[in-house]
């Protein structure tokens, strides 16, 4: 069995599973049915409920408790009993079924409509006679009151034969070149059949005229007219008296009622593939329409999605069981498809089991197919060392990261990490050894997160086992397996030097003063009462709601000084923050081995010095400047006193300017003068070009 849950609906598939082939003995199906263990969990409904190679048309009778179905090769239909969960009868037949119709309410009597223009009527031990028509067939309906089997072909008549004289009737004739189907309305057997142009034609069997004509091609997508065509329609179905359903070549259901020329709604199938069959489901008020693909469920009422069901294979029929939510599908398998879907209804008495069955899968459901797959994001492939590997085979891109084989993850986590298992033990061990001393004598030793929530807690639990009297049962939070975290993990510790916790404290501190307030006027009040005293309420409650007011005005008293505090930090901390920058020094070496020296020190002794001078009075600061390079004249030409300042040298300063005034004293000892080189140059002869020259 399959499940599967598309739109949120779950359909159960009982024709998934491996199929024994026939020509296989019966001692060898039931070997590989001891071995093989998807034989063993399969379902198998209806036994044989198969066709050699496909299945072209499915029925249901209308007491229900029979399936017919054709198929091929060769051309066969076969009858099940679903009492005994296997196949009645199956009779061969000379050509292909194109439709068969059941006459009675069983087994005993049907019609079949081949595709080589005969007819042939079977009654219970067989066929019972076999006739002709002038066209290739292509639909039937039968007429109950009169007796009368109505066919369409490939052609503008429908012919009539009736059953009960065994004679072919005065054919009705058409405005159409072909008609593909046909349908009896069940309440006033009004006959209604489509044509190949678009044209629903009505008519009355008892009159045998056309009581109406409607043009269907124009309400429906024109897409086959680009291509030359027209939307034929090839599928009909009543749900009653008034409401009719039909389906076109192109894909659409159209719902209409009778009393109105113009449908009710449009239901697009989307795949531009003819619609092969139609259904009612009247409890849930569903249309069920399905195509050469897909099975459609939607809503009568706005045509709103239910669910869908694609089996895989081509669908040529369809047949629902009324009232329950078992349907069945013909298609081009071997193996006919049954499927349940619990919220159409339940399961038909003879088949009960499938829903203790599917209450059981419920239950227990099954593994997922991502079972097998881990997903990982691409930081996590990179991590792993496998991001080579996107694009190929062993990854399958999803949304925002990838799938891949929960083995080959396995592998590459132990290659990453080899001692995450060992860490994954030793935590293992832990846990087991620290619930082995839960059942120890326990002592009440504080946690080291929140240490000052879990205070509050236990004096607060201590309040509560103080008061004898009372009945009210208060839970504690250290206890409690759902707050374990807040108290382990350090995610979960308060910090309460935020400013959101300075803002809350005075209200929390407010809210745990009236608590404690409350339990002792509540003790009070009970000791009081034991000792048959009296107290006067008005009072209590007028020093109540005064205390209360005092409080109110305190607490918000409180938060407006915090909130002030914060403001004067920040102010402080952005003072800090400036002066910091202006104090740094304009260069710093950023290597290691070289260290600023000299920088620090020299700021703070030249600090300490000007505190220093900041403290002497002004006698002795002109004293200390005696000395220091100042000259005070009196009487001169710009004013009674003149003074004239020379910088102050430090000791380094004054040490480099002694051994430079030592340097040019000793340069000026060992320096000549010229004067007597150029008293000899001009003393001697002079010379041009050997000859003297005076």
């Amino acid at each position: 069995m399959q499940v599967l849950n598309p739109n949120n609906i779950k359909i159960y598939n009982l024709s998934a599973g491996k199929s024994l082939p026939e020509w296989i003995t019966d001692r060898k199906k039931r070997a590989l049915q001891k071995n093989d263990t998807e034989f063993q969990k399969r379902i198998e409904l209806i036994q044989d409920f198969e066709m050699p190679i496909c299945s072209t048309n499915i029925k249901a009778t209308p007491d229900g408790q029979y399936i017919f179905a054709a198929g091929l090769y060769k051309p066969r239909i076969r009858c099940y009993d679903v009492s005994q969960l296997s196949m009645k009868f199956e009779r061969c037949m000379d050509s292909e079924i194109v439709k068969f119709h059941i006459l009675s309410e069983d087994y005993s009597k049907f019609v079949c409509l081949q595709n080589d223009r005969y007819i042939e009527i079977h009654a219970q031990q067989g066929r019972y006679y076999r006739t002709r028509i002038p066209k290739y067939g292509r639909d039937l309906a039968y007429h109950s009151p009169s007796c009368d089997m109505y066919f369409v072909a490939a052609g503008s008549e429908i012919y009539r034969l009736n059953l009960e004289l065994g004679r072919f009737m005065t054919s009705l004739k058409t405005n159409s070149t072909e008609i593909n189907c046909c349908e009896f309305n069940p309440i006033n057997y009004l006959f209604t059949c489509g044509t190949s142009e678009g044209h629903l034609e009505c008519w009355d069997p008892r009159t045998r005229k056309r009581v109406a004509r409607i043009d269907c091609a124009l309400n429906s997508f024109m897409q086959e007219a680009e291509l030359g065509g027209i939307p034929a329609i090839t599928s009909l179905k009543y749900r009653d008296a008034l409401t009719m359903a039909i389906g076109t070549s192109t894909g659409q259901v159209l719902l209409y009622d009778l009393r109105s020329d113009q449908p009710l709604l449009m239901k697009d199938h989307l795949f531009g593939l003819p619609i092969k069959g139609i259904e009612f489901h009247d409890p849930q008020d569903l249309v069920l329409s399905t195509d050469s693909r897909i099975l459609k469920l939607w809503d009568r009422n706005n045509a709103k999605a239910y669910t869908s069901i694609e089996p895989g294979t081509v669908i040529n029929d369809l047949c629902l069981l009324k009232d329950t939510g078992l349907l069945f599908m013909a298609n081009e398998d071997p193996k006919m498809q049954a499927y349940y879907i619990p919220s159409l209804g339940a399961a038909p008495k003879w088949c009960s089991f499938l829903d203790n069955l599917t209450e059981e899968l419920e239950e227990n459901p099954p593994p997922s197919v991502y079972d097998d797959y881990k997903f990982v994001s691409r930081t996590e492939l990179e991590s792993l060392g496998l991001s080579h590997l996107i694009g190929s085979n062993l990854l399958r891109a999803y949304m925002h990261g990838y799938f891949m084989d929960i083995r080959l993850y396995r592998k590459a986590k132990s290659i990453a990490d080899p001692f995450a298992y060992d860490e994954y033990r030793k935590n293992k061990i832990q846990e087991k050894i620290e619930e082995e001393r839960t059942n120890r004598v326990k002592v009440q030793k504080l946690p080291k997160v929140n240490r000052q929530l879990a205070e509050k807690l236990l004096e607060q639990e201590i309040q509560v086992e103080a008061k004898k009297k009372s009945k009210k049962q208060v839970t504690n939070i250290l206890q409690d397996e759902r707050f374990a975290k807040m108290f382990t993990d350090t995610d979960y510790q308060v910090d309460m030097e935020s400013e959101e916790y300075r803002l809350l404290n005075p209200l929390v501190s407010k809210l745990d003063k009236d608590r404690k307030k409350k339990y002792d006027d509540q003790l009070l009040l009970n000791q009081s009462k034991a000792g048959n005293t009296e107290n006067e309420p008005s009072d209590n409650e007028e020093e109540v709601e005064e205390d209360s007011s005092d409080d109110e005005h305190t607490w918000s008293k409180e938060v407006k000084h915090q909130h002030w505090l914060i403001k004067k930090e920040e102010r402080l901390k952005r003072k800090q923050e400036e002066y910091d920058a202006q104090m740094k020094p304009a260069f710093y070496e950023m290597e290691s081995n070289v260290k600023i020296r000299g920088l620090r020190s020299d700021r703070d002794k030249i600090e300490k010095q000007h505190r220093k001078s900041s403290r002497r009075s002004l006698g002795e600061r002109v004293e200390s400047e005696k000395d220091s390079g100042v000259i005070h004249q009196q009487g001169s030409s710009i004013g009674n006193m003149e003074m004239t300042f020379s910088l102050k040298k430090n000791a380094q300063e004054k040490k480099h300017h002694l051994e430079a005034e030592k340097h040019h004293s000793e340069r000026r000892k060992i320096r000549r003068s010229a004067c007597d080189i150029i008293k000899d140059q001009r003393q001697k002869p002079k010379f041009w070009m050997g000859k003297r020259v005076n």
